[in-house]
């Protein structure tokens, strides 16, 4: 039998991209909720900031879920879906977790996926600005 060893994020990691986006949230006056998950869309660490929209939780939680499993940011659906069929649009926009707008990153190192982060609460680009700077600082 043969076992592949695959990198994962770690919570230590995962808690350093969460407080960086919550820091670049707070500079912003923009209360947010922030999930980080692992390689495999588990949630390693959560944050809600005060006053964050209560439907964030959710939101943030399956803008990560979606970023890992197909390896690419949330944000990219919106062209992807004007551009595919009408099934596809449908098919993925009925499916349970998946979020088509922008918010939600991949997570790598060297260039392997290891996990995600979702961010709602603010405007879509403001939701995508605290992510990039989550991972640029993380």
């Amino acid at each position: 039998m043969e076992i592949e060893q695959v990198p994962n994020l770690t919570l230590a990691g995962a808690e350093r991209l969460v407080d960086a986006a919550l820091a670049a949230a707070r500079s912003a006056a923009v209360p947010i909720c922030v999930a980080v998950v692992d390689r495999a869309g588990l949630p390693l660490v959560f944050k809600r900031m005060p006053g964050a929209p209560l439907h964030s939780v959710e939101i943030a939680l399956d803008k990560a879920y979606t970023a890992v499993s197909f390896g690419r940011p949330t944000g990219d659906w919106q062209n992807r879906l004007a551009q595919g069929s009408e099934m596809l649009r449908h098919g993925l926009m009925q499916r349970p977790r998946f979020v088509g707008f922008g918010g939600g990153l991949p997570v790598l190192h060297a260039g392997v996926r290891v996990g995600a982060i979702g961010i709602s609460g603010g405007s879509e680009a403001q939701d995508v600005a605290f992510a990039e700077s989550a991972l640029a600082a993380g």
